[in-house]
């Protein structure tokens, strides 16, 4: 897929550029431009104050003195006054852009780092509990996965893509997501622009609800055939009275008598339809700037089916979300003159100004409101498919895994697998297999070799696979899985929960899992439709190692045999040497190690691993030798025995 992917782009006639050339690059752009804009909001606010005083002299002068010139001047810094304040703002809003684009490249060159403190954690405000494969892998919170594709910055965005590191798809809709992340993946200026959208526009979860909610709700004026006529009579009758008056064609005041209808409306029913355009006016910053994302999302040339059916969703049944999205703008930007407290009030007097955009307001409920989520949605799947797109860009030698479907390959394959959340430096890759049915991974080695780093790399890929994305290996096959896992479980003071109970809990979740697999398999060969049929991949880090070595051996044994039976497959890390060579464990597993370089120099005894994965039972132990390093006493000074 990588290699599609770098054909695409060269079609193009573009040369692939190193993500840290290209993030350098935007970075000193965008530097340049945000320093030029900040000097063009110093200087239009310099001149926007000096204007102001200037018109201001010169109009009290002109008047004092009864100077027309002097007026006329003032007339004319006023203007220029005008022009300035809106230079100033412009101005203001490109030096936002720059600074926030230049942020961005910022952490575009920290990501590859793993420099997870330079790194916002964008995600959902109300995040799920900790738990299960999320706290085992690292999935969620500070330096996670989640951490790592932080490029999604819209609450839709974000739930969605948080949705996807917990719950794995479906093969046909992990093949789709890997063509759209793959096409999205050299496209920076477009995931960024949607980075930005999500930025500058400052939207929370709160306030994309209460839109939504308002967007698809019922009317309230048009609800009210009587008042919505009088509010369209009585200003008519009012204006045409003004004009009678105007023309001479009457002596008598009557507009005096519709304006005075017209306030009496306006100080009673009045008050819930200005309530009402106040309530959609607070929700301003959550649809004004989607009119000109959706037009750029509109006009992309597409390629992915799932990116066309994005595009479809925001111009169904002939609606453009960018064109509706505008006109609500347009509606709200007449509702603004309702903060003029020198111009709004004779106009609502003579016209019932609220009134007629509270209409329009629910004009625009009727015709487009119910389809506005389904637009959000899709520019917030948009939005988490750029994530994954930024992840592929960043780590140009990560592959798209394969998924293979039934008994095709029943094992998961993989050739130079790395921990996604280790930083390249530091990584080092392992051509691992895990299954088929009924085997088992068991992974030894002495401390700090790198077994539990292994069991997670295995599970981070697996999310990452089947959520979509990139994986960190040059090649992966596996089957469609679900995670089950034991390896960070801690105790419950105020549950009254001991170690060792609460490790049996996160076990029996563990074998439950295998039970729901095997019976969606069931299902599937007896001809019954119901849950998509899944191997269960578990991964055991030291389990059981609350309790003593015999009792242990024993249990371990029973349930790693019951997981088998039920035909998933697994990874399992110990330093129990003696579990290895039970002879119903042997049978079912593939045993493989790491291992250690133990030396002794001038500044005492030290200790280097390799972190590579090596067929056989581990050959050595070394928490004694960890004793010496760290200055604990070793019985004669001789390290040595087994590790515990």
């Amino acid at each position: 897929m990588r290699d599609a992917t770098i054909e695409r782009e060269e079609a193009r006639g573009g040369a692939v550029a190193a993500p840290e050339a290209v993030y350098l690059e935007r970075r000193a752009r965008f530097g340049v431009e945000r320093d030029h804009a900040q000097r063009a909001r110093y200087a239009a606010a310099n001149a926007t104050v000096a204007l102001f005083l200037a018109a201001l002299a010169l109009i009290i002068a002109g008047l004092a003195v009864h100077a027309l010139l002097l007026t006329a001047a003032g007339i004319l810094a006023g203007a220029g006054f005008v022009v300035a304040f809106r230079r100033q703002g412009q101005a203001d809003e490109r030096h936002r852009r720059a600074e926030t684009l230049w942020r961005l490249s910022e952490e575009g060159l920290a990501r590859p780092r793993r420099d997870w403190k330079a790194l916002p954690l964008r995600r959902p405000e109300t995040p799920p509990p900790m738990d299960g494969a999320a706290l085992d892998l690292d999935l969620l919170g500070h330096a996670s996965l989640q951490h790592l594709l932080n490029t999604a910055t819209t609450p839709p965005a974000q739930s969605r893509l948080q949705g996807w590191l917990l719950t794995p798809a479906t093969p046909a809709t992990i093949r789709a997501r890997q063509a759209a992340v793959a096409e999205l993946a050299p496209d920076v200026e477009l995931r960024e622009e949607l980075t930005l959208f999500g930025l500058l526009s400052g939207m929370t979860q709160g306030g994309y609800d209460r839109f939504l909610e308002w967007a698809e709700g019922g009317p309230w004026l048009s609800r009210r055939p009587a008042l919505l006529w009088a509010s369209r009579i009585l200003p008519a009758l009012a204006l045409l009275a003004v004009a009678a008056s105007l023309l001479r064609l009457t002596d008598l005041p009557l507009w005096l008598i519709f304006v005075a209808a017209n306030i009496v409306l306006a100080w009673t029913a009045g008050k819930e339809v200005e309530r009402r355009i106040d309530a959609v006016a607070e929700r301003q910053a959550v649809f004004q700037p989607y009119a000109a994302i959706f037009a750029r999302v509109e006009g992309e040339a597409f390629q992915a089916p799932a990116l066309r059916a994005i595009q479809s969703h925001l111009t169904a049944d002939g609606m453009r979300a960018s064109v509706r999205m505008r006109h609500l703008g347009r509606i709200m930007a007449f509702a603004d003159l309702r903060h003029s407290s020198l111009i709004f009030p004779p106009v609502q007097a003579l016209t019932l100004w609220s009134f007629h955009v509270l209409w329009a307001l629910e004009g625009w409920q009727r015709t487009a409101g119910a389809r506005a989520r389904r637009w959000l949605e899709a520019l917030g799947e948009l939005e988490a498919l750029a994530a994954l797109g930024t992840l592929a860009f960043d780590n140009p030698d990560w592959a798209f895994p394969e998924i293979v479907e039934g008994e095709a390959a029943p094992a998961l394959e993989a050739r130079d697998l790395g921990h996604p959340l280790l930083a390249p430096g530091g990584r080092v890759g392992n051509d691992v297999t895990v299954g088929p049915r009924g085997t088992l991974l068991l992974v030894t080695g002495s401390n700090m070799s790198g077994k539990s780093t292994l069991l997670r790399a295995i599970g981070v890929n697996v999310t990452l696979a089947q959520a979509g994305g990139p994986v960190c290996a040059t090649a992966l096959r596996l089957p469609p899985l679900v995670l089950a896992t034991s390896m960070r479980v801690a105790d419950s003071l105020e549950e009254g929960v001991s170690y060792f109970l609460a490790e049996l809990r996160r076990l029996k979740a563990v074998v439950e899992t295998a039970e729901r697999a095997e019976a969606a398999r069931q299902d599937r060969s007896d001809g019954r439709e119901g849950t998509p049929e899944r191997t269960a991949l578990f991964l055991l880090d030291e389990i059981l190692h609350g309790t003593n070595t015999a009792e242990r051996q024993t249990a371990v044994r029973h349930i790693l045999l019951r997981l088998l039976a039920l035909g998933a497959i697994g990874a399992v890390s110990t330093h129990d040497l003696g579990l290895v060579r039970v002879p119903e464990i042997a049978a079912v597993s593939r045993p493989v190690y790491f291992t250690e370089t133990f030396t002794r120099g001038p500044e005492g005894p030290a200790m280097t691993f390799d972190y590579t994965l090596r067929p056989g039972i581990a050959p050595s132990t070394n928490a004694l030798k960890l004793m010496e390093i760290v200055g604990l006493p070793v019985e004669n000074g001789e390290p040595g025995g087994t590790s515990t």
